[in-house]
C-alpha cells in the first residue's frame, strides 16, 4: 500500500462480499447476489447488493416508476412521440398542474392537469414509502433514525410546494409543475408575484443553511481526506478513542479558525444545517400568499428592507 494516499491514488481493498449484520427478520428477504464494480469503488464501497426491499421498498419502487413513466410519456407526447425531439427539448418539457378554473377538483380532465395529479399521487406514495422503509431498516439494525427525519424534512418541502400550500390557496394551479425549466420558470414567476422572495426571511434562512451545509460538508470531507493517512476514515474509532488523525484535524481548525467541532459533533452540525434548509424553505413557501401577499411590502413595514 502506498505510504501516502489521496483522492487520486485510492487503494481498493476487497475481500469476501459483506452480507450485512444479522437481524431478527428472515435473511431471505435480502435480494440480489452481491457483485463488485471498480468505478463505484473509486467513490465508495465497490459492493452492490444484497438489498432488503420489503413491502415498503416494493411499493416505493413501483409507484416511483409509475410516476416517472406518466411524466415521461406526457413529455414525449408533447413532441409528437419523436424521441430525438424529446432528447433535444427535454429540459424545456413539463407536466403542468390543473389551470385555475379547475380549483381543487380531484378529477380534472387528463389533459388539464389530471395526469399531473395522478403522477403527483404516485410520487408522493413512493417518497413516503421509502421514508417509512428507512425507519424500519434503521430500527431493524439498531440504528438511530436520523436519516428518516432528514428525508422527512425534504418531503415536507415537497408537500408544501405541491399539496399543502395549493390546498390552502384553493387551487392546484399554485403547485409546481414537473420538469426542469418549467420548475425554474415557476420559481421566477412565484418570486415576482409575491414581491421578491429575497425579502422572505425564511427564504434567507434556507439559503444560509444551504450554503452553510455545503461549506460544512466540504470542510469536513477535506479534513478527513487530509488526515486519512492517520486513519481518519475510521471515524467511529476516532470518536471513542481519539488518535492522531482527530488530534491533528482539531489542531488544524483551532489554528485556522480558533474553533473546532469534534469527530462526532461535526456530523450533527452538518445534519442540522442540511435539514433546516428544507424545513425553513418550506415554512417560507407556506407563508407566501397565505399570510404575506407581498414580501417587499412586508420587509419595508418591519424594517427588514429600506
Amino acid at each position: 500500500m502506498n505510504a501516502y494516499q489521496n483522492i487520486f491514488t485510492q487503494v481498493q481493498v476487497r475481500g469476501h462480499a459483506e452480507m450485512g449484520a444479522p437481524t431478527t427478520e428472515r435473511d431471505d428477504e435480502r435480494v440480489g447476489k452481491p457483485f463488485f464494480v471498480h468505478w463505484i469503488g473509486a467513490i465508495g464501497n465497490a459492493q452492490i447488493g444484497p438489498m432488503h426491499l420489503g413491502w415498503t421498498g416494493v411499493v416505493s419502487l413501483l409507484t416511483g416508476f409509475l410516476a416517472f413513466e406518466i411524466i415521461g410519456l406526457n413529455m414525449l407526447a408533447q413532441v409528437n412521440w419523436n424521441p430525438f425531439e424529446f432528447i433535444r427539448q427535454l429540459l424545456w418539457l413539463g407536466l403542468y398542474p390543473p389551470p385555475p378554473e379547475q380549483g381543487l377538483n380531484i378529477l380534472p380532465p387528463l389533459n388539464q392537469g389530471g395526469w399531473w395529479l395522478i403522477a403527483g399521487f404516485f410520487l408522493t406514495v413512493s417518497l413516503i414509502s421509502w421514508c417509512i422503509r428507512s425507519y424500519q431498516r434503521a430500527k431493524a439494525l439498531g440504528l438511530g433514525t436520523h436519516t428518516t427525519w432528514a428525508f422527512a424534512s425534504a418531503i415536507w418541502l415537497y408537500l408544501v410546494l405541491g399539496f399543502i400550500r395549493p390546498i390552502m390557496m384553493g387551487s392546484w394551479s399554485e403547485a409546481v409543475p414537473f420538469g426542469i425549466f418549467p420548475h425554474l420558470d415557476w420559481t421566477g414567476a412565484f418570486s415576482i408575484t409575491y414581491g421578491n422572495l429575497f425579502y422572505n426571511p425564511f427564504h434567507a434562512l434556507s439559503i444560509v443553511f444551504l450554503y452553510g451545509s455545503t461549506l460544512l460538508f466540504a470542510m469536513h470531507g477535506a479534513t478527513i481526506l487530509a488526515t486519512s493517512r492517520y486513519g481518519a476514515e475510521r471515524e467511529v474509532e476516532q470518536i471513542t478513542d481519539r488518535g492522531t488523525a482527530a488530534e491533528r484535524g482539531a489542531l488544524f481548525w483551532r489554528w485556522t479558525m480558533g474553533f473546532n467541532a469534534t469527530m462526532e459533533s461535526i456530523h450533527r452540525w452538518a445534519w442540522w444545517f442540511a435539514v433546516l434548509t428544507t424545513l425553513t424553505g418550506g415554512i417560507g413557501i407556506l407563508l407566501t400568499g397565505t399570510v404575506v401577499d407581498n414580501w417587499f411590502d412586508w420587509a419595508i413595514a418591519h424594517d427588514y428592507a429600506r
